[in-house]
C-alpha cells in the first residue's frame, strides 16, 4: 500500500495547532510509519509538493504571501483540512478587521503605538503586503474538512486522520469534536 503524502502548512496564526499536532505523543510514530510528511514548518522543506494527499492548513489567510500559498496549497492536495479555529473562523487573526483596511491597520501598528522613530517598513521581504480584510480559508479557496479548536486537542486531530489512513471520510461528532475553542 502506498504511503500518504502529508503536508502541514502555517499561515496567519499563533503555531498553536501545529504544537496540539506534536501533541500526538506515541501516535506520532505510528503515523510515521503510514505517511511521508512532504511539507510542513516542522521541517526544512522549501517549496510545496504536487501530489499531496492530505493537508493540515492552519491560520487565516491575511497577507498576499498567504493568499498565494492557499491557491498553491489547494491545487496541489487532494484533501485540505482547515485546520483550528483561525483557519476556519479567522479567529483572533481576524480581530484586525474592525480596524479597517490595511494602511490604517500598519498606521496604528507602526506609526502610532510606536515608542520611538515610527515608521512602516517599506522595503521589500520585511512584511509581506497585507489584505485590507483577513479571511477564513474557505472563503478563499474550497475545504474538504473542518476541525475545530484553539487550538485542536490531539484526540481531535487523531479523530481525523485515523480515518483518512484507513480510507474512510472522517465523521466528527459531538460536542468534544465539534465545538469551538
Amino acid at each position: 500500500m502506498a504511503r500518504l503524502k502529508l503536508a502541514t502548512v502555517w499561515l496567519g496564526g499563533c503555531s498553536g495547532c501545529h504544537m496540539s499536532f506534536l501533541d500526538l505523543d506515541e501516535w506520532l510514530i505510528d503515523l510515521a510509519q503510514q505517511v511521508d510528511i512532504v511539507y510542513s514548518p516542522l521541517a526544512d522543506i522549501k517549496e510545496y509538493p504536487q501530489g499531496v494527499d492530505v493537508v493540515l492548513v492552519e491560520g487565516a489567510i491575511a497577507n498576499e504571501e498567504h493568499l498565494e500559498m492557499i491557491r498553491t496549497v489547494r491545487e496541489r492536495s487532494q484533501i485540505l483540512i482547515s485546520f483550528g479555529d483561525c483557519a476556519v473562523t479567522g479567529n483572533v487573526t481576524a480581530l484586525r478587521n474592525p480596524l479597517g483596511k490595511a494602511e490604517s491597520v500598519l498606521q496604528s501598528c507602526y506609526i502610532e503605538a510606536a515608542d520611538i522613530y515610527g515608521q512602516i517598513p517599506q522595503a521589500p521581504g520585511i512584511v509581506p503586503p497585507l489584505l485590507d480584510r483577513v479571511q477564513q480559508v474557505h472563503k478563499v479557496v474550497p475545504v474538504d474538512i473542518y476541525l475545530l479548536g484553539c487550538p485542536p486537542s490531539a484526540t481531535r486531530i487523531r479523530a481525523v486522520l485515523e480515518p483518512i489512513l484507513q480510507g474512510k471520510k472522517p465523521q466528527l461528532e459531538g460536542r468534544e469534536f465539534i465545538k469551538y475553542g
